[in-house]
């Protein structure tokens, strides 16, 4: 399992300058005009866990595995893009596959740099670009109703995903993310899952800044947080101009950049950190002679399902797991030597697997 975020945003806020300093990779061009980006780009990122290098530097593994997180940019959107306005509408179905969006906003006045509306106002381009989402899913929420109740009068099984999706496309038409919808109704959870709805998705609100805005809030920042904080969803504030300083610089070096702007963590830090804690994902990790690796599960997986993650045969012949605490194998310094201290533990199938975890499963099938 990996972390997946799609990026969207109106046309040139800083989108493909983010993606490009948060992969590391200049296949995103990017410039001072609308719709620069005119192919979905999607790159794989290792996700930072000191946790892995202090693993890799007790066993020395031939080789070395993190987690990753999937990013995916899509040319901006616009107003009637749902409508077929722009070309970021051509790519929506390269974010539907998405766990997470990054919704990025400009937060920054500069007159060398465009704005598609021709002036920086975020709760509005917030509300258009989230119009136009809302409006993309009720268009293939509709299309499927449509498809299912011609197959009612052969398939009454259908009949309560029907309703909910009736239910589902009144709620949206009246401006509403899946999100907000009623997550007990009958039916709803198989048809979210079919769908893939955008707007049912976690959202991260994102706030591009300036150098001055990365010192202190300034009054566009502090509406985007606050409408983040109103609805419950998660806030980065970052520069995508100084992430992209960033590139080609060593970790010493990065750090004392960030320093010098009183900033504790990279953005890429910011938003996989937020990522993985709005959608409940914790790291665990099994560490050997042919591979120091990081797995990524959700908060609350047993054994079984955890062990599921590296290979479905696991999880269908698991065993046992061997886990000791990281904290535990570090002060101990290798497992056979947390087996002689005794802090290795044997765990069965109900075992609750926790974030930092370093475990062995034995199976058989």
């Amino acid at each position: 399992m990996s972390l997946s975020i799609g990026i969207v945003g109106l046309p040139n806020v800083g989108k493909s300058t983010l993606f490009n300093a948060l992969t590391k990779a200049q296949n995103a061009e990017s410039a001072n005009y609308a719709f620069c980006t005119i192919e979905p780009n999607k790159a794989v990122v290792p996700v930072p866990d000191p946790r892995i290098d202090v693993l890799a530097e007790l066993v020395n593994p031939q080789r070395v595995q993190y987690s990753t997180v999937d990013f995916v940019d899509i040319a901006g959107l616009v107003a009637g893009a749902s409508k077929g306005e722009g070309l970021g509408n051509k790519f929506l179905g390269n974010i539907r596959e998405t766990q997470a969006i990054l919704h990025v906003v400009r937060c920054f006045d500069n007159d060398d740099v465009i704005h598609v509306s021709n002036s920086v106002d975020p709760i509005r381009d917030i509300d258009v670009i989230e119009t136009e989402l809302i409006l993309a899913d009720v268009q293939v929420l509709e299309n499927r109703l449509e498809r299912m109740e011609k197959m009612l009068k052969g398939d009454k099984t259908l009949a309560p995903k029907i309703e909910a999706a009736k239910a589902l496309v009144e709620h949206m038409n009246e401006g509403q993310p899946a999100s907000t919808f009623d997550k007990e109704m009958k039916g709803l959870d198989e048809l979210l899952a079919e769908l893939r709805l955008i707007t049912a998705k976690n959202v991260i609100y994102c706030a591009n800044v300036d150098d001055e805005g990365v010192m202190e809030d300034n009054e566009y920042v502090k509406l985007v947080r606050a409408l983040a904080e109103e609805r419950g969803a998660e806030f980065v504030k970052i520069s995508a101009k100084m992430e992209e300083e960033l590139l080609g610089l060593d970790d010493e070096e990065a750090q004392e950049f960030l320093d010098s702007f009183g900033i504790e963590e990279s953005g890429l830090h910011q938003i996989i950190r937020t990522g993985f804690k709005s959608l409940g994902l914790i790291s665990y990790f099994t560490a050997g002679v042919k591979e120091v690796r990081a797995w990524t599960i959700h908060d609350g997986d047993k054994a079984p399902q955890a062990a599921g993650v590296i290979h479905t045969d696991f999880e269908r012949g698991f065993i046992r797991a061997e886990v000791v605490g990281y904290d535990q194998y570090v002060e101990h310094g290798s497992e056979s030597k947390c087996r002689t201290a005794g802090v290795l533990r044997v765990e069965g199938k109900e075992y609750v697997m926790k974030d930092g975890d370093v475990v062995h499963f034995l199976f058989n099938v």
